[in-house]
């Protein structure tokens, strides 16, 4: 069975996650640390120790080729494209083998720039518009981690 696994922790779509992988069968696993106890009926949840990068590594533990992930985190997203899963991120960007190594160095000149005192750009408040790209998205990847799966 397909998994749905889910860096929970200041997640916003977990809810209209578990909505759309109950409609595709998709078993749905939360992840958070205990600062974030996240319990939805329907999924199981995996609460780790707080400390840095816990809930990541017992999600890529976790996590098997098909199986899609949501996270904001480029690292965590790195790690699960190794193993052959799918990864998208709240705002419906999936990322790929193609776009990974953008994103990680980004993330790098970033840390770079906070580091020496420089400020950067938060995100931008979130909008209608970024539920329905990820659903539009999270529905397109459901359907070809089945097809992938079964062999199509």
């Amino acid at each position: 069975m397909l998994q749905l696994l889910i860096d929970a922790d200041a997640c916003p779509v977990v809810d209209l996650a578990l909505f759309i992988s109950s409609q595709y069968e998709i078993k749905p696993i939360l992840f958070c640390d205990t600062s974030h106890t996240i319990e939805r009926e329907n999924a199981i949840t995996i609460t780790v120790p707080k400390g840095p990068d816990s809930v990541d590594f017992k999600l890529v533990n976790a996590v098997s080729r098909y199986d899609i992930v949501i996270t904001q985190d480029y690292g965590l997203a790195a790690m699960c494209l190794a193993k052959g899963a799918f990864v998208i991120d709240q705002n419906g960007r999936e990322m790929t083998s193609d776009n990974i190594a953008q994103l990680l160095a980004f993330r790098f000149e970033s840390a770079k720039i906070r580091r020496s005192g420089g400020r950067i750009k938060g995100p931008k408040k979130r909008t209608e518009k970024n539920n329905i790209s990820f659903e539009m998205k999270f529905r397109q990847i459901c359907e070809r981690a089945i097809l992938e799966k079964k062999g199509g």
